[in-house]
């Protein structure tokens, strides 16, 4: 998994971005009708039940906008929230806080919404022993807080990228050769280049899952587009080898079924790529 330092970086890589792309040379909407000396004050106002998420992202954006910008928060990262509940307000030049209203709402909206239907799956699976992973299907370019996201929601983080795990998966294979090429070659390519990465092999059937149990090495299956049936199987035949994964549009109607199958984890690419923005507003008062 990546470290703190990388993912700090992809952050500040996001809101300067984020910057860039809203600001350009200048926000003349502002400049034109808002004295320079002129200060204010604003409040993020909550108008949907949910899960808040991205108030610390918040504050890295508004001291990257305006280091002088004062601001006071009411709600934290994973708190539940309802329609009229005030998260925090931001003091200080009028200018830079329109400059950083719509990169703030953005990603707090975009944020909240993940770690809302993150919340929902941790509670369907209250109770067993499965946990709610994400994956790499997020939103080209602010992949980093949408994974925070769904940590604050109380979900598992996979990996963050195709550098800080192998994971075979049906292409690998069948470009390979088969599972057992795949496994070989994987496990020869960490060795020559010295390279110390947890190794996921995905299975299409069981026949496969039993291929990959020949092999050592397997940090985790990933038993995927099975039916309940047979991924109780599967899990039976998996016992304490190695880790357990199941995938393939798991919804929240199916997920507990799922996990009474005795799988570790459940992954799920709707975590990020299929949510409904968080209704919130920064409104000057």
């Amino acid at each position: 998994m990546i470290t703190k330092e990388q993912m700090l970086s992809e952050l500040q890589l996001i809101i300067r971005n984020g910057i860039r792309e809203d600001i350009g040379e200048g926000d003349h909407s502002s400049l034109a009708c808002i004295p320079a000396d002129a200060y204010g004050q604003a409040r993020l106002l909550v108008k949907e039940d949910g899960v808040l998420a991205g108030v610390e992202l918040a504050k890295m954006i508004f001291n990257e906008v305006d280091p002088e910008l004062k601001i006071e928060v009411f709600l934290s990262d994973g708190d539940k929230v309802s329609n009229g509940d005030v998260a925090f307000h931001v003091t200080g030049r009028s200018r830079s806080i329109l400059k950083a209203e719509r990169l703030v709402l953005n990603a707090m909206q975009r944020m909240s919404a993940i770690a809302t239907k993150t919340h929902k799956f941790v509670k369907k699976l209250k109770g067993t022993k499965t946990r709610i992973l994400d994956t790499r299907k997020t939103t080209p370019g602010i992949r980093a807080i949408e994974k925070w996201a769904v940590k604050i929601g109380g979900g598992v983080n996979h990996r963050f990228a195709l550098y800080d795990m192998i994971m075979l998966k049906d292409n690998h294979i069948d470009f390979a050769g088969g599972v057992d090429q795949a496994i070989e070659k994987t496990k020869a390519y960490l060795k020559e280049n010295d390279l110390d990465l947890k190794i996921i092999v995905e299975a299409r059937d069981l026949e496969e899952i039993e291929l990959i149990l020949k092999h050592d090495g397997i940090h985790r299956i990933l038993i995927d587009n099975f039916s309940y049936e047979d991924t109780e199987r599967a899990v039976q035949l998996i016992g304490d080898q190695c880790q357990t994964e199941s995938s393939g549009g798991i919804t929240l109607k199916t997920a507990r079924k799922y996990a009474e199958c005795g799988v570790d984890y459940i992954s799920s690419g709707a975590l990020t790529h299929s949510v409904q923005n968080l209704d919130l507003s920064l409104k000057a008062f």
